[in-house]
């Protein structure tokens, strides 16, 4: 049985009237950027929870995660509703492999994130060690509208933090918007605007990709990119792409 852990919220920042960030505190302890953890509430007499990506770096005084509202969930109504001091559960394990000690030697890591998995990789992209491990990251960002496109200056204050080291890729598939793609990340690729746009390709001998997001793009990209020779990352057979599961 979980023991859970009471959270009390410091902030519920809302991007627009579907989407928004949950600030709060909780005694987690130690966690790996890239991980998630189970947030929940009691709900006539039963705790209703659901995991999400952490988007703050481990140290961090508070945590946070990203979501948007789903209307007929039993979850995520009441929790888009907490307001500053309200309480909530936490669990006390996170967990998940989307981490950065995971993943094999390469010389550049591609991130691609749709809609709220963003998070995980805002995590990592605060901490060190994705740094002093690759010679350049790509962050690929696709959502539908740029309204969607949230974190806009935390993904900017990285960028300017390591100018040299990241190409920020934003794709806005419903909107033509200057300076983004208007295309899913999986045709992005299999066209080569995506390493046009990042000035690298991606390859079997140099590449790592991370995948978070919708399943249609985890299982569109894992097909473009097994039709190049990559192949799925794990630990007992290392390969060339890592992806996320929650459940």
């Amino acid at each position: 049985m979980t023991k859970w852990l009471k959270g009390t919220v410091v902030e519920n920042y809302r991007w627009n009237d579907r989407l928004t960030s949950l600030k709060f505190n909780a005694p987690l302890g130690q966690f790996k950027a890239g991980q998630f953890v189970r947030v929940g509430l009691e709900i006539e007499g039963d705790i209703v929870a659901r995991p999400y990506s952490l988007v703050n770096a481990p140290g961090d005084t508070s945590l946070e995660v990203y979501f948007n509202i789903v209307s007929e969930g039993p979850l995520t109504p009441p929790l888009f509703q907490l307001q500053k001091g309200d309480d909530l559960l936490v669990a006390p394990n996170p967990a998940g492999f989307l981490t950065v000690d995971e993943l094999p030697e390469a010389r550049d890591l591609w991130m691609m994130a749709t809609g709220t998995a963003i998070g995980p990789f805002l995590s990592i992209l605060k901490g060190n060690e994705v740094w002093s491990r690759f010679e350049q990251v790509v962050l690929c960002y696709s959502v539908r509208t740029k309204e969607e496109l949230a974190y806009a200056d935390s993904i900017q204050e990285i960028v300017g933090l390591h100018t040299d080291q990241i190409c920020f890729i934003p794709l806005i598939t419903r909107e033509q918007i200057v300076d983004t793609l208007r295309m899913r990340i999986p045709a992005a690729i299999e066209s080569g605007d995506l390493e046009k746009r990042a000035g690298i390709t991606i390859s079997a001998s140099q590449s790592h990709m991370m995948m978070c997001g919708s399943g249609d793009m985890i299982r569109d990209v894992s097909t473009v990119l097994e039709s190049r020779g990559m192949h799925k990352h794990r630990r007992r057979k290392p390969g060339h792409y890592s992806t996320e599961k929650y459940h």
